[in-house]
Formats: structure tokens, C-alpha cells, sequence
């Protein structure tokens, strides 16, 4: 078993570090005090490809791996896991409508999606059906020209930003069969948008409710098949889930190099504190934890990328524990940083809020838990 990363990889790193460097890490602060992401940079994600990393190349995408864009989604987060989240989402999307968007709809919007002209929102949570999605009660309808659909979705990023949003509706009965994905287009009539929540983390990401009043679309914006809505939805979300475990992860791993130069400066009883046995532990610590936890997300990804047939149980654990880790990294970041880590101007903080949500979204860890146990049980 080879785990060196090719050539390419390392390059797609490289570049995606890079990009994040330059124009998202100087400018991330500012942005979270905004409460936006200047809409101007999305395209410039779209000239690197990174508008559409898994689409394939027939249709105007990279036809890159999963594993591929965990290390996009990692370098991009070393900037800025909030502005690397929301892209992992427009990506979630734009790979959606790849494989199930109508040809009018393709040949319609799918370049500006590759480009990030037209940037994607993701809408399955309600109100009321967070971890429960499949008990979602959105419904669309059926009319002459299409559907009308009635509903409110829940803490959706980018809602009242983005150009276009798949819906989750319900179409037949009650459970995971009576769901069907749907593309409503900003400016829909019947389209409406809840205030800016405010929230602890990704505060640079706009998020709203997405109100649904007799809102109507036409038949060829219905993603696929009536009625397979929810497999896509399961489907999207295990890369979902390792992109945010990578989200972790690159965050964490930014904050361990700022840990490692602040370290080497600060000064305490006549030498640097990196000096200190006991602190130095804390390093190794947090580095063994980090390498695991990557090692492990990248075997879900090769998983996932390969069809095993434990791909959705090793997308559930990978995510779980690159969270927590990733999360408990920056925790102890912070904490070596003493006094200064409380501070906004050293950035520790920063990712001490926006990593926390990552152990909710894209299915709670407790929901990972019960997708482990589930297939423990199912194999014995």
C-alpha cells in the first residue's frame, strides 16, 4: 500500500495552499467581521477548476477524486475553513447536477456553475428535521408546468447569497422514498429568505432560512428521478463529510505552525517555551493525533473513490474523529499560546469557533456514531 501522495497531488496542494495565501488568509478576518464573502472571488476558484473538482471532464469539470479534493478542501482551510466550507458545498452541488440535472438544464447553467458565476446552495435541513431528514416535510407538488413547492429550510449557508439552491422537497409519502431533489433558481417567484442568523463560527458565510410559499419550478428542474431525492442527498454528504473532516484538519494543521513559530519566540523564565519537556509533549501529541486522523481520512476517500462496499461507514468514523481532533488541536493551540490565543489578532480563536460546528453539520457525530454501530450490527 503506497501513501505518498503522486506528483499531482502534491501540485494541487501546492496550488490550492497557495491561492489561500494570497487571497483569502489576508483578507478572512475582515470578511467574518462583514458577515460575507466578496462574491467577485468565486471565479477565481473557477479559473483553478476548483468550481467543479469531481465533475467530469465531459461536462466541463476537473474529474477530480475524492481524495483529490480532500486536499484541496485541507490546503484551502489552512486560509480559512468558513470560505473552504462554502465552496465544499457549492462543489457538493455542482457534482449533484452533474449526475442528475436534465440536458436543458445543463446546457442552461452548468458552465457558470463550473465557473462559479453561478454559485450553488444546499437545502435539506428544516426547522424541525436536522438529524431526522428523511421526516422532512418541504413539499412540491405536482402542476402543469412542474412543481410547486411549499416549505421552509433550515440554517442554510449561503441562503439569500447564492445564485441557485437544491432543494430537498417531498413529493409522495411519508419517509426516504417520498423525497425528490429540485433546483429552484434565485429570484423564483414565491422565493423568500429569513434574517442573517447570528452565529458562533463561519460567520463570514451568509446563513438564512430559505422560505418556500407556492414557489414554482419548471418539470426540468427536478434533479433525476422522483422519489431518489434522499440517495442523492446520503450520496452528496459522504463527500461531504470528508471534506469538512479535511476542513478540520487543515485549520488545525494552521494552527499548530503558528503554534510551533510562536513557541520558538515567546520567552519564559529565560527561554523560549518550546524549551519546556511539558509543553513539548503537548506538541507531539497534537502532531500524532493530526497524522492519524489524516491517514484515516484519507482511507475513507480512497474508500469512496474506489466503491467499496464500507465506503459510507468509513466516511461516518473519518468524519467523526478528524472533527474532534481537529477541534481538540486548536483547542490546545490556543491554550499554548496563553493569553495571546484569546485574542483575534493571533487567529486561534478564530478557528476555536468555526471548527466547532463541523461536529454538527453534514450529520451530527452522534449520527456517525449510530452509521458505525448500524453496520457493526448488520455484519456480525
Amino acid at each position: 500500500m503506497d501513501f505518498a501522495l503522486s506528483e499531482e497531488q502534491t501540485a494541487i496542494f501546492d496550488m490550492a495552499k497557495d491561492f489561500g495565501a494570497q487571497e483569502i488568509a489576508p483578507f478572512a478576518r475582515q470578511w467574518e467581521k462583514d458577515e460575507i464573502i466578496p462574491k467577485d472571488l468565486w471565479p477565481k476558484f473557477g479559473e483553478l477548476g476548483l468550481g467543479a473538482i469531481y465533475v467530469p471532464e465531459e461536462d466541463g469539470g476537473s474529474g477530480l477524486t475524492r481524495l483529490d479534493g480532500t486536499l484541496v478542501f485541507e490546503a484551502l482551510s489552512m486560509a480559512c475553513p468558513s470560505v473552504a466550507a462554502f465552496l465544499s458545498i457549492h462543489n457538493m452541488c455542482a457534482s449533484m447536477m452533474a449526475a442528475n440535472a436534465t440536458d436543458e438544464v445543463k446546457s442552461r447553467m452548468m458552465a457558470d456553475v463550473v465557473s462559479m458565476k453561478t454559485v450553488v446552495s444546499y437545502c435539506l435541513t428544516e426547522p424541525g428535521s436536522g438529524s431526522d431528514a428523511a421526516a422532512l416535510k418541504t413539499r412540491a407538488d405536482r402542476t402543469n408546468d412542474g412543481f410547486n413547492l411549499t416549505g421552509t429550510k433550515a440554517f442554510i449557508s449561503g441562503g439569500g447569497y447564492s445564485d441557485a439552491y437544491i432543494v430537498m422537497a417531498r413529493t409522495g409519502d411519508a419517509g426516504p422514498s417520498g423525497v425528490s431533489a429540485m433546483l429552484v433558481e434565485d429570484g423564483s417567484e414565491g422565493l423568500s429568505f429569513g434574517g442573517l442568523e447570528d452565529k458562533m463560527g463561519w460567520r463570514s458565510q451568509p446563513t438564512r432560512q430559505v422560505q418556500l410559499d407556492n414557489c414554482n419550478i419548471p418539470t426540468e428542474n427536478l434533479l433525476g428521478e422522483e422519489g431518489k431525492g434522499f440517495t442523492y442527498a446520503m450520496k452528496g454528504l459522504d463527500g461531504g463529510r470528508l471534506n469538512i473532516s479535511a476542513c478540520s484538519l487543515g485549520a488545525a494543521q494552521a494552527a499548530m505552525d503558528a503554534t510551533l513559530a510562536y513557541m520558538g519566540e515567546r520567552k519564559a523564565f529565560g527561554k523560549t517555551i518550546d524549551q519546556f519537556q511539558a509543553l513539548q509533549f503537548r506538541l507531539a501529541d497534537n502532531e500524532i493525533e493530526l497524522q492519524a486522523a489524516r491517514t484515516f481520512l484519507r482511507q475513507a476517500a480512497w474508500k469512496l473513490d474506489t466503491g467499496s462496499p464500507d465506503a459510507s461507514k468509513f466516511c461516518a468514523m473519518a468524519k467523526k474523529h478528524a472533527t474532534e481532533v481537529g477541534s481538540r488541536v486548536v483547542d490546545s493551540c490556543l491554550q499554548l499560546h496563553g493569553g495571546y490565543g484569546y485574542l483575534a489578532d493571533y487567529g486561534l480563536e478564530k478557528l476555536v469557533r468555526d471548527l466547532r460546528v463541523h461536529q454538527i453539520l453534514e450529520g451530527t457525530n452522534e449520527i456517525m456514531r449510530l452509521i458505525v454501530a448500524r453496520n457493526l450490527l448488520k455484519d456480525r
